[in-house]
């Protein structure tokens, strides 16, 4: 072969291999795009700080969330102590300020708020939990989230009634005089659907069990939440459970020596002898799920509506507090997880043993309010093949029926 027919060969082979060289390195920055997350921002609107349950949940998923994806401390920043007001567009506009292009904010009351700044900056993510309008309002750059806390609850509620059903068998009253009270902060749906679904759980196991539920028209009111708590241990109810955000109901009920369900994390630390178990949602999952597709460049695949579950990781419950809690609690509460994630069981079930009833009647048909206007009006069936759906049309729970078994004492605060 001819000196000139190598160098030809050669000079192909020298293209080639240049040609699939560069063709890799193309893969490889495919592959990679979005990876370095060095430049992202993330803000954090809390209602209130550390102190509050509800906000230390929330605290807690986001470092939880920032430290799984490897952020430094310059990346994510906190606005505590932000009320439902336009502080809360302030902040959100100084978050935008100071290079975040995504905000979370995390009370009901701040959406309108997180709404003004999303028309405002476009090209930042606002996402808003426990919000309702996402849905309606078209914006691209706004999305609600929630969980389907209610499940959680009724699993909850389970262990209450467990308890009872012990104190029952002890002889500390009789099956007519299981009466539950519930401290709860507004007349709202998401403290409906609350409260219903955890007397759901315990009457699951405790039929004869009764609710008493007063309303403090705030989300954290220490003083107010003791009280409430005290006068309804002072009505008879022999345990308490609370849609609130302070210590003031759990550590009420460890004064009274009476059994208490906390929401929002373990009261055990402070109330050994009467906290039995707690729910929660678990934030941390849609934080990673909202920031991953903002790193990747997808940020329109975010959900308007997202809504987590057990299955998710985003339902959860704290350790059973066997000092406190009645025998064989644990495993109750385990059967009843595994019924709710394979379909079998519903919590707001129409038909069956344990279904609501309203007046005396079954349902079978309830009109929600899933597209929220200023009239509050129910626009939306939500009854189908035999229960209640739940945080289904939208992410935000809109049960609000008032079912037989459950008095409320005062309904003066809410919207």
């Amino acid at each position: 072969m001819s000196k000139k027919i190598l160098s030809v060969i050669l000079a192909a082979v020298l293209v080639l291999c240049g040609t699939f060289a560069l063709a890799s390195c193309g893969k490889k920055d495919d592959a990679s795009k979005g990876a370095d997350t060095s430049d992202l921002k993330v803000g954090f609107i809390f209602l209130h700080d550390e102190n509050s349950t509800y906000d230390l949940n929330f605290i807690n998923a986001a470092n939880e969330a920032c430290k799984a994806l490897g952020f430094d401390e310059s990346q994510f920043i906190f606005k505590t102590n932000i009320p439902e007001g336009q502080q809360c567009y302030d902040a959100a506009e100084d978050l935008v300020e100071q290079g975040c292009t995504i905000v979370f904010a995390d009370s009901f009351g701040h959406e309108p708020y997180l709404i003004e700044a999303a028309k405002k900056y476009p090209d930042v993510q606002f996402c808003h939990a426990t919000g309702t309008r996402a849905h309606t309002e078209g914006l691209n750059n706004y999305h609600n989230a929630f969980a389907s806390i209610y499940e959680g609850r009724y699993l909850a509620g389970i262990a209450a009634g467990m308890k009872l059903n012990e104190m029952i068998k002890e002889g500390k009253f009789t099956a007519d005089q299981a009466k539950m009270g519930y401290v709860g902060a507004y007349t709202y749906a998401e403290v409906i659907s609350g409260y219903t679904s955890f007397y759901l759980g315990a009457r699951s196991v405790c039929p004869s069990v009764t609710m008493e539920v007063t309303f403090t028209g705030s989300w954290y009111d220490e003083a107010a939440e003791k009280e409430a708590a005290n006068k309804l241990i002072a009505n008879g109810c022999k345990l308490i459970s609370q849609h609130a955000d302070s210590m003031g109901a759990p550590t009420a009920c460890e004064t009274a020596g009476v059994p208490n369900v906390s929401y929002n994390g373990s009261t055990v630390s402070a109330c050994p002898n009467t906290f039995i178990v707690s729910s929660r949602i678990n934030w941390a999952p849609y934080y990673e799920y909202v920031i991953g597709l903002v790193k990747d460049g997808k940020a329109a695949e975010i959900d308007t509506d997202w809504t987590g579950t057990l299955k998710t990781g985003s339902v959860v419950l704290t350790d059973v507090n066997t000092n406190a809690a009645a025998a064989g609690t644990q495993e109750a509460i385990d059967a009843a997880k595994a019924k709710l994630e394979n379909g079998e069981l519903h919590v707001f079930a129409t038909t069956g043993d344990n279904a609501i009833t309203i007046g005396g009647k079954s349902v079978d048909s309830y009109m929600a309010d899933v597209d929220t206007d200023a009239n509050y009006e129910k626009d939306t069936e939500a009854v189908a093949d035999g229960y209640f759906h739940e945080s289904e049309k939208r992410s935000a729970p809109y049960f609000d029926a008032k079912i037989d078994g459950i008095t409320l004492l005062d309904e003066n605060y809410g919207s």
